[in-house]
């Protein structure tokens, strides 16, 4: 009897697969928080930003807020070790320079220092504050809020909806996340549309040998990395939510990014390689997977069509270099000891690659049988990154949305598969054998302890506890 992994379905089977399979995200019928949220996606109902601000205080109200130094410096250095290596976007130096020249000016000269720069100040505050672990959840969360409604009001004293710089669009990217970290992911989409607006009118959507070819080497560095980051946060975040692209007109060329001294590079070689990756993967998937999911449009139309498709990932993948590709958990624990930025960048960047690959196994069309042994196989590589996360960084598997909602929908995905396969003939034997679903259940199982943990205590994770609740029905 042939396997039941390597068998089509017919078309009935698979509209109730692929339509679970491949997910909806936020707009799916699964309830991901608290009764009582958002009527957008269901994540967040409350504005994100508290008003702490009079008509009257503007910009030296905002400064007045601003920790001492000494706690500054110690939320920064948070945030470059837990957020600068997922995303890479700010010249450390150069931020830094511009940094302790701020602190260095009388309460005067800082009341009428640029405001952009302060709101880029604060949401890096406000980000590092998420990553802390002195404190207890509650108040982290409070302090957070507080300092990215600090960003916000710093942005409305520059005016940013009418205006527009780099330090804008780069504190505006850091708020997006924010928000999502912070259970707002309708307000990090809404805000997100602001972002892109802003972006393509200061033109970072096109060649800046085209549109700034006066600039210095390092403008120009500048405008490609602050596009990269919006071009990832828009396709990685419209994956999740299927909903349509944003930044699908540009001519920047991902080949012209070079390497700079940014962060510390000396140590950290691996960050033009892994912005290189992130972004060619973005653009694969931007065009293939986003844009037809946004409509529900098959992804694959035919079965040639699928193997391309399958292919251009692969060839996607081989461009990783071997730090990215050639691991294990082992081996990653062992790099953690001595360079914990490069296993941050190898985790996203799986998760990332693996995720969008495990769409197109599972997609289908009434020529396209989805593949379930490509699936199951996939969403394992997928959702193992996040389990390595949870085991070398705990406290950030918690903070990381994305990462979460992502290793959850792949949980997801694997759970439907396996219902629909157990509903073929002969299925149950098989099952029971064949090591590709013994290990895909014992995924969900992972999934759904990872998950109890979270939701323990009495700050635990809502959101935890009701994916716990829908991923154990598949166990049943």
């Amino acid at each position: 009897m042939p396997n039941a992994a390597d068998r089509g379905f017919n078309v009935g089977r698979l509209k109730a697969l692929g339509s679970v399979a491949t997910s909806t995200g936020l707009l799916s019928n699964v309830p991901y928080s608290a009764p009582g949220s958002s009527n957008v996606f269901g994540i967040g109902s409350e504005h994100p930003f508290a008003n702490y601000w009079t008509c009257e205080g503007g910009l030296p109200e905002v400064i007045s807020v601003l920790p001492d130094k000494l706690q500054a410096d110690i939320l920064l250095n948070r945030y470059f070790e837990c957020v600068d290596p997922v995303y890479p976007m700010l010249h450390r130096q150069t931020f830094y320079a511009d940094y302790e020249h701020f602190w260095s000016l009388s309460r005067a000269e800082k009341d009428r220092s640029d405001a952009a720069f302060v709101a880029l100040i604060f949401v890096m505050l406000a980000l590092g504050t998420q990553f802390v672990t002195s404190t207890n959840p509650a108040e982290r969360k409070q302090t957070a809020e507080f300092y990215a409604s600090a960003s916000n009001q710093a942005l409305r004293m520059c005016s940013y909806l009418s205006t527009a710089s780099i330090r804008t669009i780069q504190a505006m990217v850091l708020i997006t996340y924010f928000l999502i970290n912070d259970n707002h992911a309708s307000d990090g989409w809404a805000f997100a549309g602001i972002l892109m607006r802003q972006a393509y009118a200061m033109g970072l959507h096109r060649d800046p040998n085209i549109v700034v070819p006066d600039a210095s080497p390092f403008e120009k560095q500048q405008r490609r990395k602050v596009w990269q980051a919006v071009l990832l946060q828009d396709t990685f975040l419209t994956v999740l939510l299927s909903l349509p692209p944003n930044a699908t007109h540009t001519d920047v060329n991902v080949d012209d990014l070079i390497e700079d001294d940014s962060s510390i590079a000396s140590d950290d070689p691996t960050d033009t390689a892994y912005i290189r990756g992130s972004w060619t993967l973005a653009n694969l998937v931007q065009e293939t997977i986003c844009s037809p999911r946004s409509l529900d449009v098959p992804i694959c139309t035919t079965a040639r069509h699928k193997s391309k498709l399958i292919g251009d990932f692969r060839a996607v993948y081989r461009s990783f270099p071997d730090v990215f590709r050639s691991w294990d958990p082992d081996a990653l624990a062992q790099l953690a000891l001595t360079n914990k930025r490069v296993v941050r960048q190898t985790l996203f960047l799986t998760s990332n690659y693996f995720h969008n690959l495990m769409l197109v196994h599972a997609s289908e069309s009434p020529d396209v049988p989805v593949n379930v042994r490509g699936t199951l196989e996939a969403a394992h590589d997928a959702i193992t990154a996040f389990f390595v996360l949870f085991a070398l960084f705990e406290d950030e598997a918690r903070v990381w949305w994305v990462f979460n909602h992502r290793a959850f929908l792949e949980a997801l995905c694997i759970g439907n598969v396996l219902r629909e396969v157990a509903r073929e003939p002969g299925a149950e034997e098989t099952m029971a054998k064949d090591p590709l679903f013994v290990r895909a259940r014992a995924d969900i199982h992972r999934m759904i302890q990872i998950m109890q943990v979270m939701s323990e205590g009495e700050q635990g994770s809502q959101t935890a506890r009701t994916r716990v609740q829908v991923l154990s029905e598949f166990l049943i």
